[in-house]
């Protein structure tokens, strides 16, 4: 066990290793400058030719906004036909049928706003063309959607006083070719020699250890896998998602998967620090989200490796939670993926959450619910940037001084948009949360295609933490699941849909509207009674925003789910 914990432990070094050079690399991308990419630039003078696109023009925060939404809008359209009429499509080997409108619709949604949320098993839901040409497509596009967002960020606070942001095609463009492109083509070299299938066969007939003849789906998965992690993306080839043997086959794998996962959420953070030439502020904003990170860790390991209370009252004894876990994995390495994969929004799974302890279980909703913990691509920092200016104005009437953000007034405009969108994230979840424990407690036979009453395969508090869980992973872009539920039904598709978007793109439109607001406003110079954000005393007071607004909206569901189930175990 000791040895396995210190492989947790390696694994982040390693993660911090890689992710300092490549924020420096990342800021010097988006500044233009000098790198070892260069050779990309005919490339990438073709994309602009061909679409039409000024890379010299500048755009303001609007403009960015209006180019994001009308983008996303139009693979929007191209992703639900194309699962609408997949089986009429080509690389089909399986024969999977065509996706239900509501599913299609929901799927469709859940890979443009990088949540990927999968209510269908991949390997037979999907055909090759629409997990290539859907999937994969969508799962670059949504990620680089979320830097070039980020980017606005950045050149927002590089300059004194500019309308200036840079250009969002630009920053989507370079995203791909120079960052996504390279790393997923390393990595999936890396998965293909360790076993992960690169084939458009279809599937294959093995006779088992047991002598059963069994069908093994397969296909150009590693290409996929690479990206959907290092996009934070989280949708699996195959159903069981990175729990499955070939998706990932050992732990060396396991290790690259999840390294591939936090990298740039965490390489975006000192590529901010880099950018605007303050490392020392994006250093304490990578210290705040590494204790937050920690906050949640060390509950979760300590409660999968202390096991299930339940199995000792039988007399078992020194027994971790492997229930839903991979042998060749194991339990440490699994609680380690299970916080990184929820706080930073990938929502791949290497075990299954619904077979979690309930403090686990606890532990991994809460970084959803916070969502600001490294984060997704971009979108991390940009939800902690709401919380960073609500603890500026905060602090700034604690101590009586004018709110001030990198030398720029804090004013009621910009508050109110923070606190709308603050709010906005538990608004959704807890929404979505009463109108399904209401039907399902209220009309469990309602006369719907799938009743509530078969929505469960777990009562009671466990239940209504699947509910829970499954409105928090919409609104916070994660895609992960308690899978005891029956998700597969109109209702799920439809109104998981609805909050997928809208907990997409109204977080992503509030901070860079406040960014936007102040980069225009008058640069006032630093002084003897500026407030300090670049030091640890400002990062635990912006930690202690986050805890109590993101945090503690959520604890009277918590009670009702996994903390009473929690208790029920002792």
């Amino acid at each position: 066990m000791n040895s396995e914990i210190t492989g947790v432990i390696l694994t982040f070094i390693i993660t911090l290793v890689i992710a300092f050079p490549l924020g420096k690399y990342i800021s010097k991308v988006f500044q233009g400058e000098r790198t070892i990419t260069d050779f990309l630039n005919p490339v990438e003078r073709f994309i602009y030719r061909i679409c039409g696109i000024d890379p010299h023009k500048e755009m303001n925060w609007k403009q960015h906004m209006a180019a994001l939404l009308s983008i996303n809008l139009v693979w929007l359209v191209y992703a639900f036909f194309v699962l609408l009429f997949q089986s009429h499509l080509p690389l089909n080997p399986d024969g999977n049928p065509d996706m239900t409108p509501d599913l299609a619709f929901n799927t469709a949604i859940s890979f443009l706003v990088n949540c990927n949320l999968q209510h269908y098993s991949g390997e037979s839901g999907l055909t090759y063309f629409s997990q290539l040409f859907v999937i994969t497509f969508l799962q670059f596009v949504s990620a680089a959607t979320g830097v070039a967002a980020v980017a606005v960020l950045f050149r927002a606070f590089a300059e004194k006083t500019t309308e200036r942001l840079g250009n969002f095609f630009v920053f989507f463009t370079r995203t791909i070719t120079r960052i996504l492109l390279p790393l997923s083509v390393v990595m999936a070299i890396i998965l293909v020699f360790n076993g992960t299938p690169a084939s458009f066969d279809g599937k294959d007939s093995i006779v088992t250890m047991q002598g059963d003849s069994v069908q093994v789906s397969r296909g150009p998965a590693a290409g996929m896998i690479a990206i959907k992690h290092l996009g934070t993306n989280g949708g699996g080839w195959f159903g069981a998602n990175s729990a499955h043997p070939l998706e990932n086959p050992n732990y060396f794998t396991n290790t690259v998967e999840i390294v591939a996962q936090v990298i740039l959420p965490m390489a975006l953070i000192f590529a901010f620090g880099f950018f605007i030439r303050r490392r020392k502020l994006g250093y304490v904003i990578f210290g705040v989200m590494t204790a937050g990170m920690l906050t949640f860790m060390i509950p979760n390991l300590i409660s999968e490796i202390s096991g299930n209370p339940l199995l000792g009252h039988l007399g078992l004894k020194d027994i971790t939670a492997m229930e839903g876990k991979e042998v060749r994995i194991g339990v440490p390495a699994s609680a380690y993926w299970q916080v990184m994969t929820t706080i930073i929004s990938t929502g791949s799974v290497n075990s299954m959450h619904d077979s979690s302890m309930p403090m686990s279980g606890t532990m991994q909703l809460l970084g959803m619910m916070t969502n600001c913990f490294y984060g997704g691509k971009g979108v991390g920092l940009l939800n902690y940037f709401i919380f960073l200016i609500i603890a500026v104005f905060i602090s700034g009437l604690m101590v009586g001084r004018t709110p001030e953000f990198m030398g720029r007034k804090v004013e009621a405009r910009e508050m109110k948009i923070a606190a709308i969108i603050a709010l906005f994230h538990p608004f959704l979840i807890l929404v979505g949360t009463a109108l399904s424990a209401y039907f399902a407690a209220h009309h469990p036979q309602i006369a719907w295609s799938v009743q509530p009453s078969a929505w469960f395969n777990n009562p009671s508090n466990h239940g209504f933490s699947e509910m829970l869980y499954e409105f928090t992973s919409s609104s916070a872009n994660n895609g992960s699941g308690f899978e005891g539920l029956a998700d597969n039904n109109i209702f799920w598709n439809i109104s998981t849909g609805v909050i997928m978007i809208l907990g997409r793109f109204i977080p992503i439109i509030g901070p860079v509207a406040i960014a936007g607001i102040l980069a225009k406003k008058k640069y006032i110079p630093e002084s003897a009674g500026t407030l300090q954000t670049d030091t640890a005393t400002f990062g635990i007071m912006t930690y202690a925003v986050i805890m109590i607004i993101a945090a503690l909206a959520f604890f009277p569901a918590l009670t009702l789910g996994p903390i009473a189930e929690y208790f029920q175990s002792y």
